[in-house]
Formats: C-alpha cells, sequence, structure tokens
C-alpha cells in the first residue's frame, strides 16, 4: 500500500494516544514514523509492534531510572520515553557517549538521535547490537534488519553518513500494521450517544421518505 507521509503522522500520532500514551509522547511518535517512512523504512510496522507490547500499562518501569552515561530501566526501555530523553539532552554526547540497556524497537530511537544530531550541528553515530547507524539530521546511512529489542545501544558524536538511503516523498507500510495503528486510534475516537447518532447525518432514527 502506499499513503503519504503527513497519513502517517496523523495515525501514527493518534494511534499512540490511543495505547495510552501522552499527547506529547503521541505528537513525538507520529514525527517519528513520519521520518523513518521517509528514509525508506517502515515506521509504521515499528510503532505498531511497540504498541502492541503495552508498555503503557506500566510506564515507569521503562523510563531511563538516571541520565548518567548508561541508561536503563527497571523492564526495558520504550524508545518514546528515551528518544524524546535523548533529544533534549543531546548537549550530554558532547562528553562522551551515551549506552541504553534493552531497547524495545531501537528503530524508533533514529529519529531522536537525528535530532540530537541537528541540535549538535554534527552526525550522530549508532551501535545496535551488531548494526551501525550514521545521521548528519536529515540523511540516514542504516541497513535492514533491525532487532525487535536490542540487547544495547551506543549513541556518540560524529561519524557522517557514507551511503544515505534515497529520501522517500510517499510511505509504503505493511498492510497489518496500518490495520493495527488504526485499531489503536479507535481507541480515541467517542462512542456514539443517542444524541449524537440524532444529530449525526443521514435518516438515522427519523426518516420522512
Amino acid at each position: 500500500m502506499s499513503v503519504s507521509l503527513n497519513e502517517v503522522e496523523a495515525l501514527a500520532r493518534r494511534a499512540a494516544r490511543g495505547a495510552g500514551y501522552t499527547w506529547g509522547q503521541a505528537e513525538e511518535a507520529g514525527k517519528a514514523a513520519r521520518w523513518l517512512c521517509a528514509q525508506g523504512l517502515d515506521g509504521c510496522a515499528a510503532l505498531a509492534r511497540l504498541l502492541e507490547q503495552g508498555l503503557q500499562e506500566a510506564p515507569q518501569a521503562h523510563r531511563p531510572g538516571s541520565t548518567d552515561r548508561t541508561w536503563e530501566s527497571d523492564d526495558g526501555l520504550c524508545p518514546l520515553s528515551a528518544g524524546p530523553l535523548l533529544s533534549d539532552a543531546a548537549f550530554l554526547l558532547e562528553e562522551g557517549p551515551i549506552a541504553m540497556k534493552e531497547v524495545y524497537e531501537p528503530l524508533l530511537l533514529l529519529p531522536f538521535a537525528a535530532c540530537a544530531a541537528r541540535r549538535l550541528h554534527s552526525a550522530v553515530t549508532l551501535e545496535i547490537d551488531r548494526l551501525t547507524i550514521r545521521t548528519d539530521g536529515h540523511r540516514l546511512d542504516a541497513p535492514e534488519g533491525f532487532p525487535e529489542v536490542a540487547q544495547g545501544a551506543v549513541i556518540a558524536r560524529g561519524g557522517a553518513p557514507r551511503a544515505p538511503r534515497p529520501l522517500q516523498s510517499r510511505a509504503h507500510p505493511a498492510p497489518e500494521a496500518w490495520e493495527s495503528l488504526n485499531a489503536f486510534a479507535h481507541r480515541t475516537y467517542a462512542p456514539a450517544t443517542e444524541d449524537s447518532r440524532r444529530r449525526g447525518a443521514g435518516a438515522g432514527l427519523f426518516d420522512n421518505d
């Protein structure tokens, strides 16, 4: 399937909210999914898998316990918590690398690393398990085949992209991922009431024909 990047961002944002994330995190999720799709990576599938984990049922267990050189949590890091923190704390990379232990859907860290690169006006390199990723904030040098859970990730300043991925003007999400995001998004819709049905379009309860 083919959808616009605007559609990706809007659906991803609403789906994250429907899964229980704050509106702020949902905004970040929408931007992250869009950025990944623009880089030719299926951000929709990564986000759908993350939402299906239900991490928001115990959000505190998936947030970094501290922002020293090693970030870890009680039960694996959520990229929608660790990622925005990485972006906000980009200045820490000027002092040395940041290591993260056990990260769910680490693909979703990439847009936040790109944001950190833009703030630093410097390229950023990530080592995720055995994968090496480089970004200058706009272009991305990254392979396929990201793990669903990374044992570790190390983010460091430096290392410009060597073979940037071609930028995409549209997204091509897996249909099952798109359906999953839609299911989460539907949780944000208010249920119909008798009054809303009376005021809705169409004949509804009253048919004068």
